[in-house]
């Protein structure tokens, strides 16, 4: 009895030969495992290797220059012992480097804005930013891999307690300017009046010296903060939910369209899931896949 698998077809077809074997229990396990690895090792080489036009408008230097934005701790942090970047951005971008097949360099932000002016003069060719209509002028985005919450931070004696109570005459909210509680609470917010902070990451501070009434961010940032500060506490849920994203700049629709696929497949595979805990993130959620994607 002769096994022969063929994987393919035409000319591109591999033929596995076993030759005569005893069809015992053993055999057939061989065979199965035998065929079961050639069919994996051809899959993956063929759903890791990416498209020409998408490398060229990635990386169109060789390198892909990745954004990552310490602004946000949930998606970057600095590793305290060596100092350099280390999160779920950083993560996916050398995953991304890896299926490009190129070069990666990481250029640090502290800011989210500071990473959406610099989509203006090509300083970059992915980032991570949250999705928003604004931003939408400059860059091409992926459906979101993470979703996050934004929530307020008041002083422990502070009248307000709700997020509803946040919108009146006379409140003043400590923002991160640029970043997307900034976006957001501009388009929406009537009668309290925002105060910018130049990072996100010091916006409390900011609401500290100049006794402001409210400080506004990413619910995990103020956490940290109402711990390490006596007489802070969060007000109750989120007053928004921000969906992450990857990015290009305008004008990389291929480069966009591989993105959008990278982004699905990191989510299905558990990728964005296990980074997520092995930094140690809580209160971030892995987006549901994409509609259609």
């Amino acid at each position: 009895m002769i096994g022969e698998v063929r994987l393919g077809t035409g000319h591109a077809a591999r033929r596995l030969d076993f030759g005569a074997f005893d069809p015992s229990k053993d055999a057939m396990r061989r065979l199965m495992f035998a065929v079961v690895a050639a069919l994996c090792l051809l899959g993956c080489s063929t759903a890791a290797r990416a498209p020409q036009a998408a490398v060229a408008e990635l990386a169109p230097s060789g390198t892909l220059r990745a954004a990552i934005n310490y602004g946000n701790p949930i998606l970057a942090t600095r590793d305290p012992a060596s100092g350099q970047p280390r999160g779920v951005s950083v993560d996916l971008s050398r995953e991304l480097a890896k299926r490009l097949g190129v070069g990666l360099e990481l250029i640090t932000f502290d800011a989210a804005g500071k990473v959406v002016e610099a989509a203006r003069s090509g300083a970059w060719d992915v980032a991570y930013v949250a999705i928003d209509p604004a931003r939408g002028q400059d860059m091409l985005q992926s459906p979101p891999y993470v979703i996050i919450e934004g929530a307020y931070l008041v002083a422990a004696d502070s009248p307000i307690r709700r997020n509803e109570d946040v919108d009146r005459d006379g409140v003043r909210i400590a923002v991160g300017k640029g970043s997307a509680y900034d976006l957001f609470l501009s388009r929406e917010l009537k009668r309290a009046r925002i105060v910018y902070a130049p990072t996100s990451p010091a916006v409390t501070d900011l609401f500290l010296a100049q006794q402001l009434d409210v400080a506004a961010g990413v619910k995990q940032q103020l956490e940290a903060d109402a711990r390490r500060l006596p007489g802070l506490r969060l007000l109750p849920g989120r007053f928004m939910v921000i969906n992450q994203a990857m990015a290009t700049p305008k004008g990389r629709e291929a480069g966009a369209r591989y993105l959008h696929e990278f982004v699905e497949a990191m989510k299905a595979s558990g990728f964005v899931a296990q980074a997520l805990a092995r930094h140690g993130i809580e209160g971030a959620a892995v987006a549901p896949a994409a509609a259609g994607g």
